[in-house]
Order: structure tokens, then sequence, then C-alpha cells
């Protein structure tokens, strides 16, 4: 077997896969470009609502964690309809958890927000 790549030429392609990866959610999932306009929206009020470095990273953290759901929710959700496109329990199950995960991520952004915000801004 061949060995694999290593050093600088290993990074370089990791970061050409990944690249295509977000590339691909952005092209094909309406929910991962919603949740980059959040970001960009959010992004620079975050200044103007944090106190602190804590605070700041309390409110970033979350809608960065938030695309990271969101691409592992694409993947499952592109792996399950590779496999078949009919009705199964299986199938409907990781899609429905992987929609869940996304909502959590909602709700922590949320509160987030909303606790830091409120506090901050009233």
């Amino acid at each position: 077997m061949k060995p694999g790549k290593s050093g600088l030429a290993r990074l370089v392609d990791a970061t050409t896969y990944s690249a295509k990866g977000i590339r691909a959610c952005w092209e094909n999932e309406a929910a991962f470009r919603q949740e980059v306009a959040l970001l960009l929206v959010l992004l620079p009020f975050s200044f103007f609502v944090a106190r602190s470095i804590e605070q700041w990273l309390l409110l970033i953290t979350p809608l960065l964690l938030l695309l990271i759901v969101e691409l592992l929710n694409s993947a499952v959700e592109n792996v399950v309809d590779r496999i078949g496109h009919e009705l199964h329990d299986l199938s409907g199950r990781a899609k429905d958890m992987g929609s869940a995960a996304v909502l959590i991520c909602l709700i922590m952004t949320g509160l987030s927000w909303f606790s830091i915000g409120w506090k901050n801004l009233a």
C-alpha cells in the first residue's frame, strides 16, 4: 500500500476538501445560507453587545457551532439520500436527529444572545 501524503501536502489537501464541503453546503442548503447570513448580521453587532472578551466569545461561539452542526446535519442527510429515497424508520430518525441538533444549537444561540444582550443593553 502506498503511504498517504504528509506535511504541507496533506494540509493543502485537507483545506481543499474542507473548502469543497463548505461550498457544497452553501450551494445546496438554504438553511446553511440563512445561518451564515445570521452570523454576518450578528458578528458586527456582537462588538456593541459584549462588554468583555468572555461575553463576546459566549455570543460568537454558538453561532460558529451552529454552522458546524448544520454542516454535519447536511452530511447526514446527503448520506441517507445517497443510500435511497424510500421511506425507512432509520433514515427518518437519522434526519430528525440531525434536525434536532440544529434546533438545540439555535436555542443555545438565542439564549446566549438574549441573556447577554438583555443584561448589557438594558
